[in-house]
Protein backbone atom coordinates (compact mmCIF):
# COMPACT_ATOMS: atom_id res chain seq x y z
CA UNK A 1 0.00 0.00 0.00
CA UNK A 2 1.28 3.59 -0.93
CA UNK A 3 2.46 5.18 2.04
CA UNK A 4 0.86 9.17 1.58
CA UNK A 5 1.49 12.35 3.83
CA UNK A 6 -1.15 14.36 5.73
CA UNK A 7 -1.96 18.08 4.46
CA UNK A 8 -3.26 19.92 7.60
CA UNK A 9 -5.40 22.97 7.80
CA UNK A 10 -4.18 25.03 10.75
CA UNK A 11 -7.05 27.49 10.88
CA UNK A 12 -8.89 30.50 13.48
CA UNK A 13 -11.88 32.00 13.65
CA UNK A 14 -10.53 35.49 14.26
CA UNK A 15 -7.07 37.04 14.59
CA UNK A 16 -4.57 36.96 17.30
CA UNK A 17 -4.59 33.18 18.55
CA UNK A 18 -1.33 32.13 17.60
CA UNK A 19 -1.96 30.34 15.03
CA UNK A 20 1.15 30.98 13.05
CA UNK A 21 3.77 30.41 15.70
CA UNK A 22 1.29 27.42 16.82
CA UNK A 23 2.24 26.25 12.86
CA UNK A 24 6.13 26.83 13.08
CA UNK A 25 6.06 25.09 16.54
CA UNK A 26 4.26 21.62 15.83
CA UNK A 27 6.02 21.95 12.14
CA UNK A 28 9.26 22.20 13.97
CA UNK A 29 8.44 19.12 16.74
CA UNK A 30 7.38 17.08 14.01
CA UNK A 31 10.88 17.61 11.78
CA UNK A 32 12.76 17.24 15.19
CA UNK A 33 11.10 13.69 15.05
CA UNK A 34 12.56 12.51 12.34
CA UNK A 35 9.46 13.72 9.81
CA UNK A 36 9.97 15.39 6.14
CA UNK A 37 7.57 19.00 6.80
CA UNK A 38 6.09 21.34 4.75
CA UNK A 39 4.86 24.58 6.43
CA UNK A 40 2.54 26.23 4.20
CA UNK A 41 1.65 29.44 4.30
CA UNK A 42 -1.45 30.16 2.78
CA UNK A 43 -2.06 34.06 4.09
CA UNK A 44 -1.90 36.01 0.96
CA UNK A 45 -0.16 39.43 1.45
CA UNK A 46 -0.38 39.22 5.21
CA UNK A 47 2.19 36.18 5.47
CA UNK A 48 4.36 35.97 8.98
CA UNK A 49 5.24 32.00 9.02
CA UNK A 50 8.63 32.57 7.51
CA UNK A 51 9.58 35.27 10.48
CA UNK A 52 7.92 32.44 13.06
CA UNK A 53 10.21 30.01 11.80
CA UNK A 54 13.43 32.20 11.08
CA UNK A 55 13.28 31.90 7.12
CA UNK A 56 12.08 35.52 6.92
CA UNK A 57 13.26 36.55 2.44
CA UNK A 58 14.75 33.25 2.30
CA UNK A 59 12.10 32.49 0.07
CA UNK A 60 12.12 33.73 -3.72
CA UNK A 61 8.96 31.97 -5.22
CA UNK A 62 5.49 31.24 -3.52
CA UNK A 63 2.68 28.36 -3.50
CA UNK A 64 0.65 30.51 -6.58
CA UNK A 65 4.29 29.98 -8.75
CA UNK A 66 3.91 26.06 -8.14
CA UNK A 67 0.35 25.57 -8.48
CA UNK A 68 -0.20 27.84 -11.49
CA UNK A 69 2.98 26.20 -12.63
CA UNK A 70 5.26 29.12 -13.19
CA UNK A 71 8.17 26.98 -11.07
CA UNK A 72 8.43 23.14 -9.46
CA UNK A 73 7.49 22.80 -5.91
CA UNK A 74 11.12 21.67 -5.34
CA UNK A 75 12.69 25.33 -6.49
CA UNK A 76 9.93 27.63 -4.47
CA UNK A 77 10.60 25.37 -1.05
CA UNK A 78 13.30 26.50 1.58
CA UNK A 79 14.84 24.27 3.90
CA UNK A 80 15.69 25.18 7.17
CA UNK A 81 19.27 25.44 7.63
CA UNK A 82 19.24 24.48 11.29
CA UNK A 83 16.21 22.19 11.39
CA UNK A 84 17.02 19.48 8.84
CA UNK A 85 13.54 17.89 7.30
CA UNK A 86 11.58 21.29 8.10
CA UNK A 87 10.85 23.35 4.98
CA UNK A 88 8.80 26.25 3.81
CA UNK A 89 6.63 27.44 0.54
CA UNK A 90 5.70 31.10 1.36
CA UNK A 91 2.40 32.83 0.24
CA UNK A 92 2.58 36.04 -1.87
CA UNK A 93 3.44 39.05 -1.06
CA UNK A 94 0.32 40.22 -2.67
CA UNK A 95 -2.10 39.49 -5.09
CA UNK A 96 -1.46 39.10 -8.65
CA UNK A 97 -3.40 37.91 -11.49
CA UNK A 98 -5.73 35.15 -11.19
CA UNK A 99 -5.93 34.11 -7.64
CA UNK A 100 -5.17 29.93 -6.96
CA UNK A 101 -8.23 27.93 -7.45
CA UNK A 102 -9.69 25.31 -5.35
CA UNK A 103 -8.53 22.68 -8.28
CA UNK A 104 -5.35 24.16 -8.77
CA UNK A 105 -4.20 23.75 -4.67
CA UNK A 106 -5.73 20.22 -4.57
CA UNK A 107 -3.26 19.19 -7.33
CA UNK A 108 -0.30 21.02 -5.61
CA UNK A 109 -0.72 19.20 -2.09
CA UNK A 110 -1.45 15.66 -4.12
CA UNK A 111 2.06 16.32 -5.07
CA UNK A 112 3.09 17.67 -1.86
CA UNK A 113 1.68 14.22 -0.09
CA UNK A 114 3.96 12.32 -2.17
CA UNK A 115 7.09 14.18 -0.76
CA UNK A 116 6.66 14.95 2.47
CA UNK A 117 5.06 13.13 5.53
CA UNK A 118 3.29 16.04 6.98
CA UNK A 119 1.88 19.52 5.37
CA UNK A 120 0.85 22.20 7.91
CA UNK A 121 -0.99 25.16 6.03
CA UNK A 122 -1.26 28.09 7.78
CA UNK A 123 -4.50 29.19 7.19
CA UNK A 124 -5.12 33.68 7.50
CA UNK A 125 -8.09 34.13 10.20
CA UNK A 126 -11.69 34.46 9.55
CA UNK A 127 -13.72 32.71 6.97
CA UNK A 128 -12.99 34.07 3.55
CA UNK A 129 -11.49 33.01 0.39
CA UNK A 130 -7.98 32.08 2.22
CA UNK A 131 -9.39 29.82 4.66
CA UNK A 132 -11.40 28.21 1.91
CA UNK A 133 -8.42 27.73 0.05
CA UNK A 134 -6.25 26.12 2.76
CA UNK A 135 -8.95 23.62 4.14
CA UNK A 136 -10.11 22.62 0.23
CA UNK A 137 -8.31 19.95 -0.20
CA UNK A 138 -6.84 19.11 3.55
CA UNK A 139 -7.19 15.97 5.04
CA UNK A 140 -7.46 16.89 8.78
CA UNK A 141 -7.71 20.55 10.29
CA UNK A 142 -6.98 21.79 13.86
CA UNK A 143 -8.92 24.76 14.99
CA UNK A 144 -6.43 27.42 17.31
CA UNK A 145 -8.80 29.11 20.17
CA UNK A 146 -7.78 30.73 22.85
CA UNK A 147 -10.26 30.57 26.37
CA UNK A 148 -11.33 34.01 25.64
CA UNK A 149 -15.52 33.66 24.84
CA UNK A 150 -14.99 35.72 22.00
CA UNK A 151 -12.31 33.21 20.83
CA UNK A 152 -14.24 30.29 21.52
CA UNK A 153 -17.88 32.17 19.74
CA UNK A 154 -15.66 32.21 16.55
CA UNK A 155 -14.10 28.91 17.13
CA UNK A 156 -17.79 27.77 17.06
CA UNK A 157 -18.41 29.40 13.60
CA UNK A 158 -15.54 27.79 12.55
CA UNK A 159 -15.84 24.27 13.18
CA UNK A 160 -19.69 25.03 11.29
CA UNK A 161 -17.77 25.68 8.25
CA UNK A 162 -15.65 22.60 8.49
CA UNK A 163 -18.51 20.03 8.67
CA UNK A 164 -17.16 18.17 5.54
CA UNK A 165 -13.92 16.77 8.00
CA UNK A 166 -15.11 13.63 9.58
CA UNK A 167 -14.98 12.22 12.93
CA UNK A 168 -11.17 11.95 14.25
CA UNK A 169 -9.92 14.57 11.56
CA UNK A 170 -11.21 17.89 13.28
CA UNK A 171 -9.59 18.84 16.48
CA UNK A 172 -8.97 21.68 19.02
CA UNK A 173 -5.85 23.57 19.99
CA UNK A 174 -6.71 25.74 23.22
CA UNK A 175 -3.76 28.14 22.50
CA UNK A 176 -2.11 30.87 25.01
CA UNK A 177 -3.17 29.94 28.32
CA UNK A 178 -2.18 31.80 31.18
CA UNK A 179 -0.98 31.59 34.14
CA UNK A 180 -3.45 33.23 36.37
CA UNK A 181 -5.81 30.57 34.53
CA UNK A 182 -4.44 27.65 36.15
CA UNK A 183 -6.51 27.32 38.97
CA UNK A 184 -9.63 27.26 37.11
CA UNK A 185 -7.68 25.30 33.97
CA UNK A 186 -9.82 22.26 33.56
CA UNK A 187 -13.68 24.07 34.19
CA UNK A 188 -12.17 26.47 31.25
CA UNK A 189 -10.54 23.92 29.27
CA UNK A 190 -14.13 21.65 29.22
CA UNK A 191 -15.84 24.49 28.53
CA UNK A 192 -13.74 25.07 25.10
CA UNK A 193 -14.45 21.64 24.08
CA UNK A 194 -17.92 21.93 24.79
CA UNK A 195 -18.75 25.19 23.08
CA UNK A 196 -16.21 24.20 20.04
CA UNK A 197 -17.73 20.75 20.39
CA UNK A 198 -14.04 19.27 19.20
CA UNK A 199 -12.08 16.66 21.00
CA UNK A 200 -8.86 18.51 22.42
CA UNK A 201 -5.50 17.62 21.02
CA UNK A 202 -3.27 20.31 22.86
CA UNK A 203 -3.36 22.80 25.41
CA UNK A 204 -0.39 25.47 24.93
CA UNK A 205 0.72 27.81 27.17
CA UNK A 206 1.45 31.81 27.31
CA UNK A 207 5.20 31.89 26.46
CA UNK A 208 7.17 35.26 26.78
CA UNK A 209 9.84 33.46 24.54
CA UNK A 210 7.75 33.60 21.74
CA UNK A 211 8.08 37.35 20.76
CA UNK A 212 11.92 37.22 21.48
CA UNK A 213 12.25 34.49 19.41
CA UNK A 214 10.68 35.45 16.92
CA UNK A 215 11.90 38.91 16.90
CA UNK A 216 15.48 36.85 16.92
CA UNK A 217 14.53 34.99 13.81
CA UNK A 218 15.09 31.77 15.76
CA UNK A 219 12.64 28.64 16.27
CA UNK A 220 11.33 28.55 19.24
CA UNK A 221 12.34 24.76 19.64
CA UNK A 222 15.50 25.79 18.91
CA UNK A 223 15.54 27.95 22.40
CA UNK A 224 16.00 25.56 25.14
CA UNK A 225 13.37 24.05 27.24
CA UNK A 226 10.38 26.41 27.18
CA UNK A 227 6.73 25.59 28.28
CA UNK A 228 4.96 26.50 24.53
CA UNK A 229 7.77 23.89 22.68
CA UNK A 230 7.12 21.54 25.25
CA UNK A 231 3.36 21.46 24.54
CA UNK A 232 4.19 21.53 20.59
CA UNK A 233 6.19 18.47 21.11
CA UNK A 234 3.26 16.75 23.10
CA UNK A 235 1.15 17.89 19.90
CA UNK A 236 3.14 16.26 17.32
CA UNK A 237 3.33 13.21 19.16
CA UNK A 238 -0.30 13.01 19.25
CA UNK A 239 -0.32 14.19 15.38
CA UNK A 240 1.50 11.26 14.68
CA UNK A 241 -0.46 8.79 16.87
CA UNK A 242 0.93 9.15 20.10
CA UNK A 243 -0.99 8.55 23.49
CA UNK A 244 0.60 11.66 25.87
CA UNK A 245 -1.17 13.64 28.52
CA UNK A 246 -2.01 17.20 28.13
CA UNK A 247 0.68 19.45 29.09
CA UNK A 248 0.73 20.49 32.81
CA UNK A 249 1.59 23.94 32.68
CA UNK A 250 3.87 25.20 35.73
Amino acid sequence: MEVRGQCIAVVSGKGGTGKTSFAAGVGSALALSGKRVLCLDCDVGLRNLDLALGLSDRALMDFSDVAQGRCSLGSAVVEHPKLPGLFLLTAPVRSRGRPVSEDQMAALLREIRQRYDYCLLDAPAGLGGGFLLATCAADRAVVVTTADASSLRDAQHTVMELNRFGSGSLHLVVNRVRKKMLRSMHATIDDAIDKAGLPLIGVVPEDDALPLCLNQGVPLLLAGAQPAASAYRNIAMRIQGGKVPLLRIK
